[in-house]
Formats: C-alpha cells, sequence, structure tokens
C-alpha cells in the first residue's frame, strides 16, 4: 500500500495535544540532580586540575542549556520529518566513526579513541550514532514491516546496517556503548514484528560472539575475573567496584550530605562520570538513589506508554528506541557501580558530567514529547 507521507503528516499536525508532562518533570528532574551532583563530584578534581572549583559545573550548566534548546526545538519538529533525516544520520555517523578511529584525527583518551574535537571542546561520534541508528531503522523497518518475518531477506539486510555501526563503536573501544544500541535494535525489531524464533536466535549467537570480545581483549577479561571478587584484585582491576561500594555503604539511609563525599577526593576514579552514581548514594544516601532510580523508571514508564499509544509505526519504533536507549544506559551503569555487572564504561544518563552525551540525550526526550502530543 502506498502512503501519502504528506498527507499523514498533516493529519497528525491536525491531531496535536499536549507534552506529556510527567515524562518532561522526571527527565528535568534527573537534570537537575544531575548537574548538582556533578558540581558535588568534580569539585576537588577540578580546583586540583584547572584551580577553578566551577569548571565542571560551568561547562555542564553550558551543555544542559544546548540540550533544553535541542529538546524543545525537538518537540516542536514533526516527527514524521525524521524519515527524510534517518539515511544522512546513518552516514555521517558511520564517518565520524571511522575518523575518530584515525591517529592524529580521534582523541585519545586512556587508551580509547571516542572523542573529536579541539581542546576541552570534544564530542563522541558514538552518541550521534545512537541518535541515527535509532532515526534509520524506525524508517527501514517501518518501509519493510512485510519483510520482517523473513530472516534471510527481511532481517540480514537490516543487521548487516547495525554491524557496521556496532563494530566501529566495539573497535574504539567502547564495549558499553555496543551493548546499548545492540541492545536497542533488538529491542525495535522485536517492536516492529520479527519472529521470536529469529530473535532468539540472534539473541543466541551474540552470546557466544559477546565472549569471544572479551575473552581476546586482557583487560575485559581481568574485569570479569575482579567482577566475581573484587577484593582479589583490591589495586588492580577490583579497584573501582571496591570504591564504589566503599561509597555506597558510607552514605547509608540518608547520606553524608552534598559536598561531603571522601571518595570524590580522589579515590574514586571517574566520580563525575561513569560513577557518579556511587557519590550520588554516599551524600545522599539509600533515599538519593532510589529516587534516581524511580525518576528512570518513570521514564521508562511514559516512554513505552508513548510507543504503545503512538498513532503509526515509525513513531511507535522512535519512542521505543529512545526509551530503550535510556533505559539500557542507565541499568548497565547502575549495575556496574553497586557491583551486579562488570565494569565497563558508560554514563548515567542526565545525570553524569558530558556534553554531546548530555545535549543528545535531551533531543531524544524532545523527539518522544513530539511524539506524546499525537498519542491516542
Amino acid at each position: 500500500m502506498v502512503v501519502n507521507q504528506e498527507q499523514v503528516a498533516s493529519d497528525i499536525q491536525k491531531k496535536s495535544g499536549q507534552f506529556d508532562y510527567l515524562l518532561l518533570l522526571a527527565v528535568l528532574g534527573l537534570l537537575a540532580i544531575g548537574t548538582v551532583m556533578v558540581f558535588s563530584a568534580s569539585a576537588t578534581t577540578s580546583y586540583q586540575t584547572v584551580g577553578n572549583p566551577y569548571y565542571f559545573l560551568e561547562r555542564q550548566l553550558m551543555w544542559a542549556v544546548l540540550g533544553i534548546i535541542a529538546l524543545a526545538v525537538a518537540s516542536r519538529v514533526s516527527y514524521w520529518r525524521y524519515q527524510k533525516w534517518a539515511v544522512p544520520l546513518y552516514g555521517v555517523s558511520v564517518v565520524l566513526l571511522v575518523a575518530v578511529l584515525i591517529p592524529h584525527i580521534g582523541i585519545n583518551i586512556n587508551g580509547a579513541r571516542r572523542w573529536l574535537g579541539v581542546g576541552s571542546l570534544q564530542v563522541q561520534p558514538s552518541e550521534l550514532a545512537k541518535i541515527g541508528m535509532i532515526f534509520l531503522f524506525a524508517r527501514l523497518f517501518t518501509l519493510h514491516h512485510d519483510q520482517l518475518p523473513h530472516f534471510v531477506r527481511g532481517i540480514l539486510p537490516h543487521l548487516a546496517l547495525a554491524m557496521v555501526i556496532l563494530l566501529l563503536v566495539l573497535a574504539e573501544p567502547d564495549l558499553g556503548t555496543t551493548v546499548a544500541i545492540g541492545g536497542t535494535f533488538f529491542v525495535m525489531l522485536f517492536v516492529a514484528g520479527a519472529k521470536k524464533r529469529h530473535l532468539g536466535a540472534l539473541f543466541a549467537s551474540a552470546l557466544p560472539a559477546l565472549g569471544v570480545v572479551i575473552a581476546v581483549a586482557p583487560y575485559r577479561l581481568r574485569r570479569i575475573v575482579a567482577f566475581m571478587d573484587p577484593w582479589k584484585h583490591p589495586l588492580g582491576s577490583g579497584f573501582h567496584t571496591i570504591q564504589a561500594l566503599l561509597a555506597l555503604g558510607s552514605g547509608g539511609i540518608l547520606g553524608l550530605g552534598l559536598g561531603y563525599s571522601r571518595q570524590a577526593l580522589g579515590y574514586l576514579p571517574e566520580s563525575y562520570t561513569d560513577f557518579i552514581f556511587a557519590v550520588l548514594g554516599e551524600e545522599l544516601g539509600l533515599f538519593g538513589t532510589i529516587t534516581v532510580v524511580v525518576l528512570f523508571m518513570m521514564v521508562a514508564w511514559r516512554g513505552y506508554r508513548i510507543a504503545m499509544r503512538a498513532p503509526d509505526l515509525f513513531s511507535s519504533l522512535l519512542a521505543t528506541g529512545f526509551t530503550t536507549m535510556i533505559v539500557i544506559q542507565a541499568t548497565i551503569n547502575i549495575g556496574v557501580v553497586t557491583a551486579t555487572l562488570p565494569v565497563t564504561g558508560i554514563t548515567l544518563p542526565f545525570i553524569s558530567y558530558g556534553g554531546s552525551s548530555l545535549v543528545l540525550s535531551l533531543a531524544g526526550v524532545g523527539v518522544l514529547l513530539n511524539i506524546s502530543r499525537h498519542t491516542t
């Protein structure tokens, strides 16, 4: 059946209603908590390194403002128009992911090439790849919906496109983001109508592939060993986990108070990025961590509710993709900090310090809010 996209877009605009304000409030709550925690977790390090305790706070505020602007714009642009951006965004993402791997172009930090930029102005191409991947497969799964029940001509071509992104991100190396992108692709494929046995085959083949990826990288294997018993390697591969657990344990129920974290004084690596949840638990206690978890649960609830009530398959897949990406990242990050998952580098959405990650995550929420105006 041929769909008149202009007519569909016009009908969608006529039926627009109110934003999902519960989703917006949950995200703004996470953003507010994150801004406070970035300052609290980074002030000492910031003063020691650049002589300005507000260095990371100022940049986080700048990115937050840009992100809110991106959210506002995305919430006003009809989601139907994003179909035109899908292929160009995917292409740009691939080019940037290749560029970041080239010496003297990609910025090497702690052995990983994940950033492009100059000086303190840096962006992660993998963050754009997340957006590009969601747009692309929302469009392709909508166009090829009738082909998805067929493994060879329906799933394999799309899997090949996804593997380009996954392998490039994995080469940075960034296993955490690779898992998040792969998991989002899998969930979108499920929502689009792929058969359960085909999804089961994909999942079953992904597990040994993940095992090989871990086995060929000694540092990943050490992290798995440390995950089993971090106390056997207290100054090595188990150091991050132990320090995070000490922070969470020290916080108790109500926490030590904002600015009173001991682990943020240089004991806990990445205290304002990957392990900021541990500092939050130390300063705000169990009450603070539960508040953050509840807010993420609210984002998941409202995001998937929007997906289920979306007016068409394309918007449903967009909402599913953006919600799933946030949920997977939050789950991995909190799982790592609480020692329920092996250590891997991935930030906590809206909470951790970060530029491109924060801006593009907020832009994704803007897309969700736009779709929410047209839900039934």
